[in-house]
């Protein structure tokens, strides 16, 4: 068996990862724009609230960045399966350079802040399928589930720093954040027109037929194919739980105070909120560098159990210090399955549908988390909030032992991904390590949509 379909005796090392020179164009593009987004959204909901003196305004500027994934992620995500990734990735950071430079301006109202947010915000789901949609073919095997720990953990880090340099920077100026935001967005265009070779488009426009019936065959491929639609219920089934206690964070904190100073709030919120993604930062790195390949591969399903079991003991109310150490293990966990769940979706998807399926996968954690947050919140309007957790959390280890039960074996993976991988020789990008393309005619005869296997009952099968 290949590398792709057979996981190897040793983990992929840091190094082999960051040999591939594209993977490190795109990393270093993606990070400058991970750290100015943060930025930016620490300091445009400071700037919209010491305009309006509203909380309501503050949240909807910082709420608007979701609103493009649960609206219309999959039929934007589209886009980037018709196009070069690299032209989307570099066209949308343009985009976003512009707008943001225009929402940095004086005196702008903060309706067309948030309109103009809105708009910037459009581009992020072609542009994050893209670089989703890439990264399957610059790293190859154990190395592609070791780049996305690496890359997850490093936005997780950028989500921490960002947000609390950006929160820094606001107290001066929220207006600087919002530059540094732009040139980083100038900065990653840059690097990804140098660094990144122009690939014909995975899908061309002999097969095209309109947006939204390839959005659908995105859906199809999906959830029409069994291994796929298991990766999927167990991701989504993973995000109700672990982004609970960040969400609940703020209410938590005002119940019970780290100490008895009510002015110890905040730190008792931080440290909630925090602890989920230093838990997966540590984890993603560990699992994904200690542990052999096998051994992660088969770790799946106990990291998915362990992820709501952590939050269990929280029905005993234990004080924020305990609570931020149960988020960790939490983190530690998803950080465990996440990376690797992913590696085996994208390695299991043909070439023409990565970017559709990752627009599908991205709405539906986003739908996922937000529903979540949005239950238990008013479940602990009613109840406290440690009861809410506990119970909801031991529910969540019903539903993992159920997801766990159906998982497909590795036979039924290797099978997927070979055939992902025979399908992807028909395609006309064969020597991913060639020379840069000149921009020209389409060069790429992309078959005929594969039919999604029909599910066969037994294990697998959702």
């Amino acid at each position: 068996m290949s590398e792709e379909t057979q996981a190897p005796l040793r983990p992929a090392t840091f190094r082999e990862v960051f040999a591939q020179a594209e993977f490190r164009a795109l990393y270093s593009a993606t990070t400058l724009t991970w750290i100015g987004d943060y930025l930016a959204k620490a300091a445009i909901t400071v700037m919209v609230y010491n305009e309006t003196r509203s909380v309501a305004m503050s949240a909807a500027a910082f709420a608007v960045s979701f609103l493009p994934w649960i609206i219309g992620g999959p039929l934007l995500a589209t886009v980037a399966e018709r196009h070069p990734y690299r032209t989307v990735m570099v066209t949308a950071d343009l985009i976003r350079m512009v707008l943001i430079a225009l929402v940095a301006l004086p005196f702008l109202p903060v309706w067309a802040t948030i309109g103009l947010l809105f708009l910037m915000t459009l581009a992020n789901p072609p542009s994050q399928a893209a670089r989703s949609a890439l990264m399957p073919v610059l790293l190859k095997g154990d190395r592609l589930v070791v780049g996305l720990s690496v890359t997850t953990s490093t936005s997780q880090a950028a989500q921490v720093g960002g947000y609390v340099a950006g929160a820094a920077i606001a107290a001066v100026n929220p207006r600087i954040a919002l530059v540094i935001n732009a040139a980083a967005f100038a900065a990653s265009a840059l690097i990804l027109r140098l660094g990144v070779r122009k690939r014909p488009p995975a899908m061309t426009s002999a097969h095209r037929s309109n947006l939204f019936r390839e959005t659908g065959e995105g859906f199809q491929i999906v959830f029409g194919t069994p291994v796929l639609r298991a990766t999927a219920v167990m991701v989504f089934a993973a995000m109700l739980f672990a982004i609970v206690p960040e969400g609940l964070a703020a209410a938590w904190a005002a119940e019970r105070p780290l100490g008895d100073d009510e002015s110890r709030r905040g730190l008792s919120q931080a440290l909630i909120m925090a602890a989920g993604p230093v838990g997966f930062i540590l984890g993603s790195l560990v699992v994904g560098r200690a542990i052999r390949p096998d051994i992660r591969r088969a770790l799946i399903r106990p990291f998915a159990v362990l992820a709501p079991l952590a939050l269990v003991p929280a029905l005993l109310n234990p004080s924020p210090t305990v609570v931020a150490l149960l988020a960790a293990v939490s983190g530690v966990a998803i950080a465990g399955l996440l990376p690797v769940a992913n590696g085996l979706f994208v390695q299991a998807l043909p070439h023409g549908y990565r970017a559709r399926a990752f627009g599908v996968m991205q709405t539906g954690m986003q739908v996922t988390q937000g529903g979540a947050v949005l239950l238990t919140g008013l479940l602990a309007s009613r109840f406290s909030i440690p009861t809410v957790v506990g119970v909801w959390s031991a529910a969540g280890v019903l539903l993992m032992l159920l997801t766990a039960a159906h998982w497909p074996s590795a036979e039924r993976f290797n099978e997927a991904i070979a055939k992902a991988s025979r399908q992807g020789r028909e395609q006309a990008d064969p020597d991913p390590a060639g020379p840069a393309q000149p921009d020209g005619p389409d060069r790429t005869a992309v078959p005929a949509p594969p039919r999604p296997a029909a599910s066969k009952p037994g294990v697998g099968a959702l």
